[in-house]
């Protein structure tokens, strides 16, 4: 796997991985929605950590800087 996720990108998905999760644990957020939420959690945690997306493989795109070389 080729990192394709640049620190802009990774940094936003755990903010708002912790976001979604606040509202889980803290029950604003309940039943099917909150399921949802917590899986979606999960994944933008897991492709933040990893630097890999899946679905921009899917799409062509990559928010990695140009490398100079």
């Amino acid at each position: 796997m080729k990192k394709n996720m640049g620190a802009i990108d990774r940094t936003i998905r755990i903010i708002v991985a912790i976001i979604m999760a606040v509202l889980v644990f803290t029950k604003a957020i309940h039943g099917t929605l909150a399921y949802i939420l917590a899986i979606l959690t999960v994944i933008f945690i897991l492709t933040s950590l990893i630097g890999f997306c899946p679905l921009y493989v899917l799409l062509g795109i990559s928010t990695l800087p140009k490398s100079k070389s």
